[in-house]
């Protein structure tokens, strides 16, 4: 096994746990430890960002100019995201459930919206 493809397993195992507990700790409410799952989550998060670059880096691939047209569509794919987490949220969290209904489906027509942003309309 190659050094780079041993650290991307290490990091990937590592963040995805650390993201998957913490999100089990933020929407269990038999838990009730929603605040340290939102940490756990961000450093799970954080590591698998960091899986994305360590693994470039390694590849020994050059930095490429920023393209801001991507990096807006990457913003609104985490902003989609996020809506229709927070859908979720309101269902399973705090059992507000025609709001989580309604904030869940803005998130998936967001989600939707992505394959046109993407892929382009012919």
């Amino acid at each position: 096994m190659k050094k780079e493809n041993f650290v991307a397993l290490l990091l990937g195992v590592t963040g995805v746990l650390l993201f998957g507990i913490g999100l089990c700790m933020c929407l269990l409410p038999e838990w009730n430890m929603f605040t340290p799952g939102v940490v756990v989550t961000v450093i799970g998060t954080l590591v698998l960002i960091a899986l994305a670059l360590v693994r470039w880096n390694m590849a020994g691939r050059p930095t490429h100019k920023t393209n801001w047209k991507m990096v807006g569509k990457i913003a609104y794919c985490v902003i989609s995201a996020l809506v229709l987490g927070t859908g979720m949220c309101l269902i399973l969290v705090w059992n507000m459930m025609i709001p989580g209904i309604l904030v869940g489906m803005a998130g998936i027509v967001m989600l939707l919206c992505l394959i046109p942003m993407f892929k382009g309309l012919k």
